[in-house]
């Protein structure tokens, strides 16, 4: 009688390594290995090798590189989404697209359950489970970390478990920093992040990213084009959106910018401290925001501005999958509707600035805007406009000095005796 199956999130590292036979004797599962390959630069032939030699009964690769910037990563930089004023949403934009692929391939499997290796304490696990939920609530969910079935608490009790049962032992150079890495970012948690009195020790950290200081002084400049709020064209030429991240990645890890350092909020309850590098999507969020600025009217833009911080919300939280998500970013596509030409920036240290943007939907109006009076401004109608707009301070006003109180009173506690020589 042939086996009920499993997909397994494998990524060739010690976790997924050993849930492979973990998950064999546990369950007694067919295991279906599935590598999602968002661009971390593995050697997934290795990495699928090992599967099939640890005792999965298949591995699959999936090169989803273009799928994730299109779908994922876009959406969020149209969005404007970050998470707490910093974080530009590097693993949170590619756990939804892991956990459908999962899906996808649950199906075609005829699996009855999917299992990850994400621990108790992470985000992860929530954004894993959630998209599964999302498209697959028949299906069994198993979190290895979580399951009573698990008894290893550490990696030397990991390393033992294969080595007992002469199975091969992943080797990768590690220098004890919690990684995770796509075309978008490089996070880094673990070793001196963990006491926020420590200065992070970016020349032993960085992969991606010269360290500003390091970086040259002239910098460069960067011109992008839009279409909809979306890249098309890196000084003036186009590309297809794997080369372009990549190109941007070049340019803004060897200038040194993108790094962040925070201790942010995770969605489980507790704070956690990572640094991470995202060069080319800082780049290109700097580049989006400075074409919003002069495409979208202050109503528009300002009401945006607060949908952010939902949208960045919701993305981290694992919630991408969700009705209120897709309503958002209806939205979002509305004001994006005229978000077309071209911003340019200058990267130079670890700095960006903005260097000219232009759009034929742009709302800058030059003789409005000039100092010179034209035609099609009166300086005078601000008078009415200042009235009107002013009126409730007035009246208020009017009503304190009519009953003696408020600040408004001749001889209010808030005025200072100014020097009169």
């Amino acid at each position: 009688m042939a086996k009920d199956k499993v997909i397994l999130a494998y990524s060739g590292g010690l976790d997924t390594t050993v849930i492979i036979p973990w998950l064999q004797e546990n369950y007694d599962y067919d295991v279906i290995a599935v590598c999602i390959d968002l661009g971390q630069g593995d050697d997934w032939e290795a990495i699928k090798s090992r599967a099939l030699k640890t005792g999965a009964a298949a591995c699959y690769v999936v090169d989803a590189r273009e799928e994730y910037i299109t779908d994922y990563v876009f959406p969020a930089v149209k969005a404007n989404a970050v998470y707490e004023d910093e974080y530009l949403l590097g693993t949170s934009t590619a756990r939804p697209l892991i956990g459908k692929i999962l899906v996808e391939y649950a199906r075609q499997e005829k699996a009855v359950a999917i299992c990850h290796g994400a621990t108790g304490k992470g985000n992860d696990q929530v954004r894993f489970e959630l998209a599964i939920k999302a498209f697959a609530p028949d299906l069994k969910v198993i979190a290895a970390w979580r399951d009573d079935k698990w008894n290893m608490d550490s990696r030397e009790a990991e390393i033992k478990y294969l080595e007992d049962r002469g199975l091969e032992v992943p080797m990768k150079k590690d220098q004890s920093y919690s990684r995770d890495e796509n075309i978008w970012h490089l996070s880094h948690e673990g070793l001196e992040l963990e006491k926020t009195e420590n200065e992070p020790n970016y020349r032993h950290m960085l992969k991606n990213t010269t360290v500003p200081e390091d970086a040259p002084n002239d910098g460069e400049y960067v011109k992008i084009d839009f279409v909809k709020g979306i890249p098309v064209a890196i000084n003036d030429k186009k590309m297809g959106a794997l080369e372009m991240m990549n190109e941007l990645n070049k340019i803004g890890g060897r200038n040194g910018v993108g790094l962040v350092d925070i201790c942010e909020n995770r969605c489980v309850g507790m704070k956690s401290r990572g640094v991470y590098e995202t060069p080319g999507g800082s780049i290109l969020y700097f580049a989006h925001r400075m074409m919003d600025h002069i495409c979208l009217d202050r109503e528009t833009y300002h009401y945006k501005q607060q949908l952010s911080i939902r949208i960045g919300e919701l993305i981290y939280d694992g919630k991408w999958f969700t009705t209120l998500m897709d309503a958002c970013m209806a939205f979002v596509d509305k004001t994006e509707e005229t978000c077309t030409g071209w911003a340019k920036v200058k990267v130079c240290k670890g700095a960006i600035r903005g260097a000219g943007s232009s759009s034929k939907y742009s709302l800058y109006n030059e003789s409005i805007a000039s100092f010179t009076t034209g035609e099609l401004y009166n300086h005078k109608d601000a008078q009415g406009f200042i009235t009107l707009f002013g009126l409730p301070l007035k009246v208020r006003a009017m009503m304190e000095q009519q009953v003696g109180e408020g600040q408004a009173i001749i001889e209010s506690k808030s005025f200072k005796k100014r020097p009169t020589e």
